[in-house]
């Protein structure tokens, strides 16, 4: 107890009383009067010195003429849909109304709404708090004189990037789509794939300041409620004030706070967040951000690709037997390297070691060292290849491990063996489809490397129980990590290590889709024609 309350001593939960929340900060709901001079002059109050707000006043052509004004975020809407849907039903539509219409203070708001304005999507703020908030969002406010209530509109917004390829999941079969900024266009993109009413939406907002909006989306009668239940609970308990992006989410949500593998999976693909609601999942879309964030999420889940469902189930079983086989390469070949050339130097054959001897009598360091020294030099390489445009991050890369590489040899700094092992860890690492997993694999790789150069194999043996121990507690949103291995479901195992027809997954996932486990009819498999149809 007094570890965890040291602990949070140092993260900054020491227990102060009397901090301010988040949501404190927000505009209390002050309901808007019948006088125009007055809600203006509240609203240029609220937006002192933010010079994108735009004031357009209007005024009404009846008798008496009554003013009105239209307030907007110039930066965040379409002026030309606005000017045609608002603007022009107010200067000019308003006399095509029929002559026994009378037009008055009390009654123009609601007139203008029903029968002049052309915008899809109209309704009435009746307090600042709320008139506030959706201009911020992009809506054109109107506000008319002798009313109390403010009608707000929808009229679109700036064209933001184009739907193309996502960049961090390539594919070589399947859709091209991947998600954008837009929470809006994410949405239409998931709705394409499932037209159908039991794909529920549901739109929380999270950060007192920033208001970023979260779309819900799980199929109805698939997901748990339960399941739908935490998440909502999770995202509700989030008292912050400015969402930067879907990182923050995850991290508020995820079930333990310091985990070195996520437990909360995102991705940039349409297809993939499809393929997870159908077994039963929660996707969670986050605006301003192209990555969705699906719980729960598993271990099994993070090294499979979205083409395995799109290729033949052969092909897609013998590239994942592939990732799993460069995953143990990727984790444990430096740490075997060392550990065999350190403490086990008897297995080796008698041709090649003579050859590693020849070569490293006059090397300076050891082989741990060395091993360490190259990853390090690597993972640098790596994160500044990452950080430099795309024109020149991939040649400062490759140039990089070539050149410097081939001086560490040539220099007598390191052997040929250390250059060769983290190559080929290198390009093992490439083979994992998912960066979160990617990055716990290679910050494990480090720790069974000195565990590797004190103890040998035994200390190797000693992190991989660990390692086991550890992915056994983990849970993610209640379900186990390492499922459907730990604990085994048997009939799950079809869509792991390798891929079943899809004819022959007849289930979803045991732990995710077990309220509605059917999937789909049985006999849909191949079936050869039938006799007499041999000549076809």
């Amino acid at each position: 107890m007094k570890l965890k309350s040291l602990l949070k001593q140092a993260l900054g939960f020491s227990g102060e009383k009397g901090l301010t929340k988040p949501e404190q900060i927000s505009l209390e709901k002050k309901p808007l009067t019948t006088s125009l001079e007055q809600n203006l002059a509240e609203l240029h109050k609220t937006f002192d010195l933010c010079a994108d707000i735009v004031f357009r006043e209007v005024t009404i052509n009846c008798e008496p003429p009554i003013s009105a004004v239209a307030v907007f975020v110039d930066t965040m809407i379409d002026e030309k849909i606005g000017s045609e849907t608002i603007l022009k039903a107010i200067l000019q539509e308003i006399n095509s109304l029929p002559s026994n219409v009378q037009i008055t203070k009390s009654n123009a708001t609601k007139l203008l709404n029903n029968r002049l304005l052309t915008a899809m999507s109209t309704k009435f703020a009746e307090d600042f708090q709320g008139l506030v908030d959706f201009i911020l969002k992009g809506g054109v406010a109107v506000l008319i004189d002798g009313s109390s209530n403010a009608l707000v509109c929808s009229v679109g917004s700036p064209q933001g990037r184009a739907v193309e390829e996502p960049i961090t999941e390539p594919a070589v079969r399947g859709p091209r789509d991947g998600f954008v900024e837009d929470y809006h266009t994410n949405l239409s993109l998931i709705r394409r794939r499932i037209k159908s009413s039991k794909l529920k939406v549901e739109l929380l907002e999270v950060g007192a300041i920033s208001k970023t909006t979260l779309a819900l989306c799980y199929l109805k009668g698939i997901a748990q409620e339960s399941l739908i239940e935490e998440v909502k609970t999770r995202i509700n308990r989030i008292k912050i004030d400015v969402v930067h992006g879907s990182g923050v989410i995850e991290e508020m949500i995820t079930d333990q706070p310091f985990s070195l593998f996520p437990l909360v999976q995102y991705t940039e693909r349409p297809d993939k967040v499809v393929g997870s609601l159908a077994e039963g999942k929660v996707a969670v879309l986050v605006d301003n951000t192209p990555m969705t964030l699906v719980v729960p999420t598993t271990f099994i889940t993070l090294l499979q690709a979205s083409e395995d469902y799109d290729n033949e189930f052969l092909f897609a079983s013998f590239v994942r037997i592939l990732r799993f086989i460069a995953l143990n390469i990727a984790l444990l070949l430096p740490a075997i390297t060392v550990a065999i050339m350190s403490f086990h130097q008897e297995i080796i054959p008698d041709k090649l070691l003579g050859i590693i001897i020849t070569n490293r009598k006059e090397l300076p360091f050891p082989i741990y060292i060395e091993v360490f020294i190259m990853e390090m030099f690597f993972e640098i390489l790596r994160e500044a290849g990452v950080r430099l445009p795309r024109t020149i991050g991939q040649s400062v890369s490759i140039v990089g491990g070539l050149v410097i590489g081939q001086a560490t040899v040539n220099a007598g700094l390191v052997g040929f063996t250390p250059v060769i092992v983290v190559a080929l860890t290198a390009v093992a690492s490439f083979a994992i489809p998912n960066y979160a997993a990617g990055t716990s694999i290679r910050l494990l790789r480090f720790g069974l490397i000195i565990l590797a150069a004190f103890m040998g194999g035994v200390g190797i043996m000693m992190g991989l129980m660990f390692l086991l121990f550890y992915l056994c507690g983990l849970r993610s949103f209640g379900v186990p990590y390492l499922s459907p291995i730990g604990p085994l479901s048997f009939w799950d195992l079809k869509d792991t290590f390798i891929r079943f027809p899809w004819w022959a997954m007849l289930t979803r996932p045991h732990l995710t889709g077990e309220k509605d486990p059917v999937r789909m009819d049985t006999n849909q498999g191949p079936t050869k024609p039938s006799k007499g149809r041999d000549d076809i």
